[in-house]
């Protein structure tokens, strides 16, 4: 069992709602995903520059410290990173932010309230584009 979790995508959660953060970690794992979760920008910060680069990485753009499209920033400039998919995740839905998002490195951008399914979808279709 150890060596199929281990081989289990890792999703990296950038969130500082804790609620939020709670939906998306118990979505995620029911569907068989490993979740790190960092409640801020400066924790994320720090993860990216020492740890290992995740599957994936769903990340909302307001956050303490740093703000979701700095960390996009931070990400694209690692070599061993820059190529992580990045889904934002954000209460603002103007098409600008979306714009924004988008040019700043994101692969994907999902409005708050998001649908679960729709989210996990997209999660899971930028999982195996990584992949292939």
């Amino acid at each position: 069992m150890p060596n199929e979790q281990a081989s289990s995508p890792l999703v990296l959660v950038v969130e500082d709602d804790d609620h939020i953060a709670q939906v998306l970690r118990f979505m995620l794992e029911r569907q068989g995903y490993r979740v790190t979760h960092l409640a801020d920008g400066r924790a994320a910060s720090a993860h990216i520059a020492a740890a290992e680069a995740p599957a994936l990485i769903l990340m909302d753009v307001m956050l303490p410290y740093l703000d979701g499209f700095e960390l996009v920033a931070l990400v694209r400039a690692r070599p061993d990173w820059n190529a992580v998919p990045i889904l934002m995740l954000t209460a603002k839905n103007t098409e600008r932010d979306t714009v924004r998002a988008l040019d700043a490195g994101a692969n994907d951008f999902v409005s708050k309230p998001f649908e679960p399914n729709a989210l996990l979808a997209r999660v899971r279709r930028l999982i195996q584009v990584q992949a292939a």
